[in-house]
């Protein structure tokens, strides 16, 4: 299968136009970024003035939901449920991102609805609705984003760059960050030992 797909292309203005929203890029091995390495990236827009996402498998060590609440001065109660706080990428890296699930909205309209299984909301509400033990079922906190100008992410997907897949909530919202890679690839029938083995030789 075409990195991409022909799902993620429809026939516009005499070429093909990828529609990657809400889909997962999932990086090559030897893509030659290490910040990417074995990347999984949720694409949260993608249009012809180009596409942002979050990277989803790449846990913070460091910093805990629990310790950003405190920087933020919000109050945690005893039942709020903890989430983990990930690298989303390296652009605006003190920002912070919630990828959730698609029945939750802040009320404010600042939540972006991706499709009817995704949003990603950008203000302090959702942190709160969260830490009050509120908020939406399932959610993902990401610091930073990952951005491509116009036709750049098209030109890194014809370079082999990445592959591409449906999103499914059960891969992104899963707290087993280690094997959210090699799901991804599973899920185009691909196993992650042989694709490895075939970058390295190329």
């Amino acid at each position: 299968m075409a990195p991409g797909g022909t799902c993620c292309q429809q026939r516009r203005s005499g070429r093909y136009q990828m529609q990657l929203g809400g889909k997962l890029l999932i990086a090559m091995p030897g893509m030659g970024d290490p910040r990417f390495e074995k990347s999984v990236v949720f694409l949260c827009a993608h249009s012809e003035e180009g596409a942002m996402g979050l990277i989803v498998n790449k846990p913070l060590s460091e910093l805990s939901f629990t310790d950003l609440l405190g920087q933020l001065g919000i109050a945690r109660a005893p039942d709020a449920r903890d989430i983990r706080v990930h690298f989303g990428g390296p652009v605006e890296h003190a920002r912070g991102f919630v990828l959730h699930s698609g029945e939750y909205n802040s009320g404010s309209e600042t939540t972006l609805r991706v499709d009817g299984r995704f949003g990603m909301t950008a203000t302090l509400d959702i942190l709160e609705d969260i830490a009050r033990g509120q908020g939406p079922a399932e959610s993902l906190l990401a610091l930073g984003y990952a951005g491509w100008g116009p036709g750049q992410l098209e030109g890194e997907i014809r370079g082999n760059g990445w592959l591409t897949c449906e999103a499914v909530p059960e891969i992104v919202f899963d707290n087993a960050d280690g094997s959210k890679w090699e799901r991804a690839l599973r899920s185009l029938g691909i196993e992650p030992l042989m694709l490895s083995a075939t970058a390295g030789r190329a």
